[in-house]
């Protein structure tokens, strides 16, 4: 299936509980993977506006994820401290490694990047910076504070 990303829907805003929305509002998303009827893993053209981030930081325990740099220069925030990522340079994330992290638009200049993440069931994405948890049940992704109690939505 031949896909044109111009033709793919924008997918603004976040899932998350209402008070961690505001740090990904400049973060738009093209879900190519879903337009190409992918099963297996999930491809989204992202761009981040100047000032925004790609999500909390966060590390899964049975997905894996991947993002290669298109355009623009992104700060990515790790475990291990901050390191700029450049057009055509990538970073990968194994499913299980406690390595939270997230992308950082410090630049006047909006990043572009594709992110590519397997689509197995039953997922914990652990947030280690903020009191926040999630599941994936059947799909749905549920957010808990660590104390397993729900976010009121």
């Amino acid at each position: 299936m031949i896909i044109d990303p111009k033709d793919v829907p924008e997918r603004r805003g976040s899932n998350y509980p209402e008070q961690f929305k505001s740090l990904v509002a400049g973060r738009v998303k093209k879900r190519l993977g879903d337009v190409a009827k992918l099963k297996n893993f999930g491809v989204n053209l992202v761009k981040l506006k100047p000032g925004s981030r790609s999500a909390l930081r966060h590390w899964h325990t049975k997905q894996d994820e991947f993002i290669y740099i298109l355009e623009g220069e992104a700060t990515l925030v790790t475990n291990a401290g901050e390191q700029i990522l450049r057009s055509g340079m990538a970073a990968g994330f194994p499913a299980g490694e406690a390595n939270g992290h997230y992308l950082l638009n410090r630049s006047s200049a909006d990043v572009i990047y594709l992110e590519i993440g397997d689509r197995t069931c039953h997922d914990t994405v652990n947030y280690p910076d903020d009191d926040l948890i999630a599941t994936d049940r059947a799909g749905a992704w549920i957010f808990m504070h660590r104390d397993g109690s729900p976010y009121d939505s």
